[in-house]
């Protein structure tokens, strides 16, 4: 009897936790492809363009937008827009 009430308790726990994990990753741009495509367009003419899509990947999935075009228009992404590097200059592309 007490080997179906933990075999009962186990499978419900593993039932929450990957209804957790798949959650998680809906909410996750990054695993949409979210970052990527935007950086790509972002990047798309950036002169060191493995640098333009590292710290756009790294400023997306930490404010979750990336302003449009390929340069400026920065107000429409706060987060994106403030983020700075450790000599203070803007750390996103």
């Amino acid at each position: 009897m007490k080997i179906a009430v933990f075999e009962a308790l186990l499978f419900v726990a593993l039932l929450f936790s990957s209804s957790f994990i798949q959650i998680t990753m809906a909410d996750d741009p990054s695993a949409s492809g979210f970052c990527d495509s935007k950086c790509k367009d972002r990047c798309a003419v950036a002169g060191v363009k493995d640098r333009c899509l590292k710290y756009c990947g790294i400023c997306c999935r930490e404010c979750n937008c990336v302003p449009s075009g390929t340069f400026g228009h920065k107000d429409e992404c706060p987060c994106y827009r403030d983020k700075k590097n450790s000599k203070g200059k803007p750390k996103c592309p």
